[in-house]
């Protein structure tokens, strides 16, 4: 049977409850949002992105489960959702949902041949050399405002940090590290120059594969560049350009909110001068209460079918909504206030395009030595601002603060 897409307009005139995933309300505080949409709505809420376009928000812990688990019903091919007509070439998150030759879109063999190639080029990686080189990279950074007393710790070290030890790994040139980390954020916050920021990490992909090909090292770029599975230059290009944004991006934004937790609540705050002992229960707190990544536009359905109590329809778009999910009280239990200790979360997604194994691994590694080196160097280390000043990004996708103030007793650099 073959559906017609929607007339313009038509899926607001259908649900004209939807709500809007962007603005202010949204930005400050997307969990009081969340529980609210769950009370009036369910586990699958009718809303609009950006430009009013219509989606299905997912925000039932089962529900996006059954989404991660049914690729033949919730497929990743942006290309049969029905709301093309309706997107104007210049939307901001283009980038992110026009069909591409990634892994992000593949099924089946494919999609699989291409998640080996990854995770075998991640395999590589000497986690023990990386944590060296990370605290090597976070004492450098540190030194820089050791002595000052105070920092901006987003821009002189979060992002610094991450984005280093990540174009390392990659094998990416030094001298590039900062331009790409600046795309980087520029195409994931899906403002204003989003497509042509995308468009120069395309390119910076492009030229380090060439780079690599003339001369091998020993970075994941090299091994995919030899991996069994042939991939052809496209797909190489894409799959390089995710490993980038999918390994700096949310793991720059777990570091910055594990901070913010650590100094903003006093369970931790209180402790700093023992960070160490509590950076990982701080670590497993953000990934179920504020994760980096805390909605996708990333399934669309192949058929009519119901979900949650919703009719949906073929090629209606499904946003998963992992922050709503990890915060479902049908896995939270009877103490939703109290987080959870293990791994149930879904901040790493689930099934055949969960984020690769050993990825969640080598994230944990770089986000938990940026944090412990941090608070091992400056353990008195407070917000300069109050808390409630700070600013988060303007962004559906991503959690993470604009910037994060502090002060501290001046310390001496590693050089001294």
């Amino acid at each position: 049977m073959t559906h017609q897409p929607p007339e313009p307009g038509q899926a607001l005139a259908e649900h004209p409850d939807a709500v809007p995933l962007y603005g202010p309300r949204y930005r400050e505080n997307p969990a009081e949002l969340t529980r609210e949409l769950r009370r009036t709505h369910g586990p699958v809420v009718p809303v609009l992105l950006e430009g009013d376009v219509f989606a299905w928000l997912v925000i039932g812990y089962r529900e996006l489960h059954q989404l991660f688990s049914d690729p033949q019903l919730f497929a990743r091919d942006s290309r049969i959702w029905n709301q093309w007509p309706n997107i104007p070439p210049d939307w901001p998150l283009m980038a992110f949902i026009a069909y591409q030759p990634s892994v992000l879109f593949g099924e089946g063999p494919d999609h699989q041949r291409r998640v080996d190639a990854i995770s075998d080029a991640l395999a590589g990686v000497d986690q023990f050399e990386l944590r060296a080189r990370c605290e090597e990279i976070a004492d450098a950074l540190i030194d820089g405002f050791a002595g000052s007393g105070e920092a901006e710790l987003i821009t002189q070290y979060v992002y610094s940090v991450t984005v280093m030890t990540v174009a390392g790994m990659m094998g990416i040139p030094t001298s590039e590290i900062e331009v790409v980390a600046r795309d980087f954020i520029a195409a994931l916050d899906g403002g204003e120059g989003a497509q042509e920021a995308y468009g120069r990490v395309v390119v910076t992909m492009q030229r380090l594969m060439a780079a690599k090909r003339a001369e091998p090292g020993a970075d994941v770029t090299s091994r995919m560049l030899a991996h069994p599975a042939a991939l052809t230059d496209p797909e190489l290009a894409q799959d390089l350009l995710v490993l980038a944004i999918g390994g700096q991006e949310p793991t720059a934004l777990w570091i910055g909110n594990t901070l913010h937790l650590m100094l903003t609540d006093d369970r931790f705050s209180l402790t700093l001068s023992g960070g160490r002992q509590s950076v990982g229960q701080a670590l497993n707190e953000v990934l179920w209460e504020n994760i980096p990544v805390q909605n996708s536009l990333g399934r669309w359905a192949t058929r009519d079918t119901q979900l949650g109590g919703r009719h949906i329809q073929a090629g209606d778009g499904l946003i998963l909504g992992l922050a709503g999910a990890n915060a479902d009280p049908y896995v939270r239990g009877a103490s939703p206030g109290a987080t959870p200790a293990n791994n149930a979360h879904l901040s790493f997604a689930h099934g055949s395009h969960g984020c690769p194994h050993p990825a969640p691994e080598i994230a944990e590694v770089i986000a938990r030595t940026a944090v412990e080196v941090l608070l091992d160097r400056i353990p008195d280390v407070i917000l300069a601002v109050p808390a409630e000043e700070l600013t988060w990004r303007p962004s559906f996708q991503m959690r993470g603060l604009l910037s994060l103030p502090v002060k501290f007793s001046p310390v001496p650099t590693t050089r001294s």
